[in-house]
């Protein structure tokens, strides 16, 4: 009988915190928390193996309770905050949902709407948990990305049947595409994070005239490069040297 895990490392594998190998072929993992089998490209160089659900479980607790509470409206701000918090390593699919979450929180903060706040939270909760682990290497499309689609969709009550808002919500997640893609790989779920961000807060100035901050003269210096070894350092807009 395997002992319960009880230390989580905030880089790499969150059980032993060695280095995660990348697979070509899927192969059946058991989760080293629920023990449920999947079927997965990726464990630790020891054979760990988390699920997404295990992995970013408290991280998504964690990220809807602060955001339905908080009264800020700088979305950069609230994700460096949620960042620094040990439930949210350093990469990993709880981003998935930290930057809808903390661009939701940000737009109706500054409309001051909160009790829709909480509802459309609730909601970005549930379609991020389908955005998988990996999405950036392996469907290419990263999750960040996704997530200011969801974004959009959410605050426009777009539907695979709407017409404008159908178009506005694939035209930000495009946008936020095509940014990180200029920048490069390898992942880092901290740039991809501060870059979606900005272009969402940009997207939402332009199209819905609301400014959610002041993204055009306001740049995050990022606190996490010492955690990542994929770093890419000088080449990064937020490294700090």
């Amino acid at each position: 009988m395997k002992k319960a895990i009880n230390i989580k490392h905030t880089r790499d594998c969150i059980i032993c915190g060695k280095e995660l190998i990348y697979f070509d072929d899927y192969i059946e993992l058991e989760c080293m928390y629920c023990h449920k089998r999947y079927i997965s490209n990726v464990s630790c160089i020891d054979g760990h193996y988390v699920c997404d659900t295990c992995h970013s479980v408290d991280a998504i607790e964690l990220i809807e309770n602060y955001c339905r509470e908080t009264s800020k409206t700088n979305p950069i701000d609230m994700a460096i905050e949620l960042m620094k918090n040990p439930s949210i390593h350093m990469h990993g699919p709880e981003h998935h949902f930290l930057v809808p979450a903390v661009l939701i929180t940000s737009y109706y903060n500054t409309l001051d709407k909160k009790d829709d706040k909480i509802k459309k939270l609730a909601v970005a909760k549930m379609r991020a948990k389908d955005v998988k682990g990996g999405f950036c290497g392996f469907y290419g499309d990263c999750g960040a990305a996704v997530g200011t689609g969801i974004y959009v969709s959410i605050i426009l009550g777009a539907s695979p049947l709407s017409k404008e808002s159908w178009g506005l919500a694939n035209l930000m997640t495009g946008t936020s595409l095509i940014s990180l893609a200029s920048i490069g790989g390898p992942r880092c779920c901290k740039r991809n994070s501060f870059t979606a961000i900005r272009e969402a807060a940009k997207f939402t100035d332009e199209h819905f005239n609301v400014k959610l901050y002041d993204y055009e003269n306001y740049s995050p210096v990022c606190s996490f490069n010492l955690k990542n070894s994929e770093c890419l350092k000088g080449e990064c807009p937020y490294y700090n040297k």
